[in-house]
């Protein structure tokens, strides 16, 4: 592989799935879709309390996501974190 299509390649946009697609990002109680599958998940310290953050990944395309859960942010939600 050249580094030009290395290059290329790092810079290609992901290509959502249309279910991802259709995932409402940066709202707090917006559904994911059933094709996610959880990967784990972890707590962080906040000034206000803790915040769990869940980690996804969609079958389909490979999207993987996290989602916030943060009571007193209502966006907080849905966010794409990679392939």
């Amino acid at each position: 592989m050249t580094k030009q299509h290395e290059r290329h390649t790092e810079l290609k946009p992901m290509e959502l799935c249309e279910s991802c697609k259709g995932i409402q990002r940066n709202w707090r109680r917006a559904p994911g879709h059933a094709e996610l599958v959880q990967r784990g998940s972890r707590k962080e310290d906040r000034d206000h309390g803790q915040v769990t953050f869940t980690r996804y990944q969609c079958d389909r395309c490979g999207t993987a996501w996290e989602y916030e859960n943060d009571k007193t942010n209502l966006h907080a939600g849905w966010s794409v974190v990679g392939r």
